[in-house]
């Protein structure tokens, strides 16, 4: 296409020719003319691009997975560039401030294409499409003498559409060093504003006290503009939400049925855009794994306890747990030995990918891809 098109062609007409494109094409085009750059880089294009539901079909999936090494573990970040969910063609990152060497990095998102990869100390926004990414600061707070600081979730993100912001959100416990062990002392909820590059405490607004939270990366998602942590008040399990414009957290019940003495795991996915829980049996119970089912429940509307909806009832197979759903009818998994699987909810199928990783290592995030830019911080 040249420049000329620009004046021929009607501006929504030049949109939706490009719409059908990828981000590398598009990057490409910004350089054809002064035109071209105005049109992509435009903020009204970028949106039009995310709420595009033309290309549902282009998702693309980044793996974090980690290898045993002599001394520790090396990370590896790949982004899959097939469209053919049958197979995997893995393109790995290097990314110079992406090399985590712990066992266990986690993978948050996604939120109009972006990505946020962390270790609990490192904390990287990234766009996998374009590649740019961003090192938050660390967050200022310093326990006082005597007291010591857990991270018991990981990082919540999202977009407050209100204040038309990214925003992190990190909840800690600060607890009481004794000799007899530690004593719990507060919750502390901290909040970073990527407009103004800094981070601010938040005073949780419930009319209970904040329940405990247990770190479960395959619980922890974006949905409908609030975040979602796995957490336990003083009598059941619940899902934790926090607004991320209003930044108000409450609790939401799971199904009646899935209680504390159900024996069952259980992580919270998106399936055709409605929040999903999947019950499934320890990977590791002792008990017969036959006699037990994993459950998909979803929650036809959001924020409706009694709209909860057992829709699959699966038979056992083995697997650690499990990771996200891809093109809404395909499950994937990790399995004992840390290989990528699938099941299809449609066929019943299962299937294994050439993909290894250390065993329960493995985050998966299926994104649309996006030309949102991420700010480059000062020195």
């Amino acid at each position: 296409m040249s420049n000329g098109i620009m004046k021929i062609l009607p501006e929504d007409v030049i949109i939706c020719i490009l719409l059908r494109l990828s981000v590398k094409s598009l990057l490409r085009f910004k350089f054809i003319s002064k035109s071209w750059y105005t049109l992509i880089q435009s903020s009204r294009f970028k949106n039009i691009h995310i709420n595009d539901t033309t290309t549902t079909n282009n998702e693309f999936i980044t793996f974090s997975r980690s290898f045993k090494e002599t001394e520790g573990f090396k990370n590896v970040l790949s982004i899959n560039s097939s469209n053919d969910h049958n197979d995997l063609v893995l393109l790995d990152l290097d990314l110079p401030c992406l090399n985590f060497t712990r066992r266990f990095n986690e993978l948050v998102g996604p939120c109009n294409g972006l990505i946020v990869l962390t270790d609990n100390d490192v904390i990287v926004l990234f766009n996998p499409a374009t590649r740019n990414y961003m090192s938050l600061p660390p967050s200022p707070f310093v326990c006082q003498k005597g007291f010591h600081r857990s991270f018991k979730g990981g990082i919540g993100f999202g977009f407050d559409s209100i204040g038309n912001d990214y925003k992190f959100v990190r909840i800690s416990e600060v607890f009481l060093d004794a000799y007899w062990g530690p004593e719990k002392q507060e919750k502390k909820v901290e909040v970073y504003d990527l407009c103004i590059d800094s981070w601010r405490d938040v005073n949780p607004d419930m009319d209970q006290q904040l329940p405990s939270v247990f770190s479960n990366p395959s619980f922890e998602i974006l949905h409908h503009g609030t975040f979602h942590w796995y957490a336990k008040t003083d009598r059941i399990y619940v899902i934790l939400c926090f607004d991320i414009s209003t930044e108000i957290f409450h609790n939401m019940n799971m199904p009646d049925v899935c209680n504390v003495f159900d024996g069952k795991c259980y992580s919270l996915t998106v399936l055709n855009e409605l929040l999903t829980l999947i019950c499934y049996p320890p990977p590791n119970s002792n008990n017969d794994l036959t006699q037990h089912t994993m459950d998909i429940w979803i929650m036809m509307e959001y924020n409706v306890h009694e709209s909860w909806t057992k829709m699959y009832m699966i038979k056992p197979f083995p697997f650690e747990f499990p990771l996200t759903t891809w093109r809404d009818h395909l499950l994937l998994l990790q399995s004992k030995s840390g290989l990528l699987i699938s099941y299809d909810l449609n066929s019943n199928e299962v299937k294994k990918f050439d993909l290894h990783a250390y065993p329960k290592s493995l985050r998966v995030i299926v994104f649309k891809e996006s030309l949102i830019s991420i700010p480059k911080r000062g020195p």
